[in-house]
């Protein structure tokens, strides 16, 4: 086996570029055939039934936006019950038939088969399912003292979309409707301070390409992967709440406009009812994927260079039971009655470059 394997390791490469060399003009012709005849039919969401969980803030908030101005029926669901009240407003001003707004936490099997059952029992249906749950991180994994996070991190970034998906697809089959995730870059691109959320968001992409092949044509499944949009996070500070841990106060409560976050979540509710199977922003990250394939070396060269460029190592101590200090010194948490309740969190720091921002979602 290892004498065979070694010919296969120099025949597949260059087999496989050629191969490559002669269908890539027919794939592009494809694509773009694809494109046209997806310019001209889009899903039309009047009067269908949309479910959205972690839509009380980020993406999630702002693709409720975007479906209720295609006058969809939106189920709205996340743990802040007060502030989906904010959006389900919101949402009803901008166009949506009908807004119902659930609390409810997705790692919760039984919390998701409540929101998914009173889906059914109230409008009967249910077309599209979208899990935008999702909790990032700034610490260095090795800063960690209190392994408390790990399972948290896991859970909301993986079985907080799985559950959902699990309760929801018997009925998504029987409207062929589609299933939209919120993934990341992070899931082949390797950064710092990244380590658990890109693993759980590449277990994520694994288990909904998987998924794609088992339901096949019945039911759609858009994964929608996006760099670094938290640049517009420029002020607040972290907040500890019953339900909702480190959530940027100030940030998560004002309604932003024109912003990265707006640009994604218009380009996930075209794609999704265009019925793509991936949406991509920015797109230009893919070229990453190419060096990470046939060159790795090269990318890990580059990206050691640009993080190497911006100073010593900053460090964030979310996560890790530890203060949290800002860098003029300012305490930057609310009190907190454990340090197991430090949760990593979406955060800004505009010292950082921009491969170095973390995510607000």
């Amino acid at each position: 086996m290892d004498f065979f394997n070694s010919i296969l390791n120099w025949v597949v490469p260059p087999a496989s570029f050629v191969i490559l060399a002669f269908s890539w003009p027919t794939l592009c012709f494809i694509n773009a055939c694809e494109s046209l005849y997806s310019s001209f039919y889009s899903e039309n969401m009047e009067d269908k039934v949309v479910i959205i969980t972690g839509a009380s803030s980020g993406i999630g908030e702002q693709i409720a936006y975007e479906y209720a101005k295609r006058r969809a029926n939106l189920v709205l669901v996340a743990r802040r019950e007060q502030r989906l009240q904010v959006v389900g407003q919101n949402a009803r001003d901008m166009g949506a038939k009908h807004v119902t707004v659930i609390a409810a936490d997705v790692v919760k099997e039984e919390d998701c088969r409540r929101f998914v059952n009173d889906t059914i029992n109230f409008y009967g249906r249910l077309d599209h399912l979208v899990n935008t749950a999702s909790l990032g991180h700034t610490f260095y994994f090795e800063e960690v003292t209190d392994t408390y996070v790990f399972p948290l991190l896991l859970d909301i970034n993986f079985w907080g979309n799985v559950y959902p998906t699990y309760v929801a697809l018997p009925y998504i089959h029987q409207s062929n409707g589609r299933i939209v995730v919120n993934a990341s870059v992070e899931t082949w691109l390797p950064l710092p301070r990244m380590s658990l959320y890109a693993a759980a968001k590449a277990a994520l992409v694994n288990f909904y390409e998987t998924l794609r092949f088992e339901v096949k044509d019945d039911v759609g499944i858009t994964i929608a992967t996006h760099g670094w949009i938290g640049s517009e996070v420029t002020g607040g500070k972290f907040m500890l709440e019953e339900g909702a841990e480190m959530q940027w106060k100030e940030e998560r409560e004002v309604h932003v406009t024109g912003g990265p976050i707006e640009d994604y979540a218009r380009l996930i509710v075209s794609g999704a009812c265009r019925g793509d199977a991936y949406v991509k922003y920015p797109s230009w990250y893919d070229i990453f994927l190419l060096f990470r394939v046939f060159a790795p070396n090269v990318l890990n060269w580059t990206l050691r260079f640009l993080l190497a460029t911006h100073g010593a190592r900053r460090t964030s101590l979310v996560g890790t039971g530890r203060p949290l200090l800002e860098y003029t010194g300012r305490p930057l948490l609310e009190m907190s009655p454990s340090p197991k309740k430090l949760l990593a969190s979406p955060t800004h720091y505009s010292q950082l470059s921009p491969l170095q921002q973390p995510k607000w979602e």
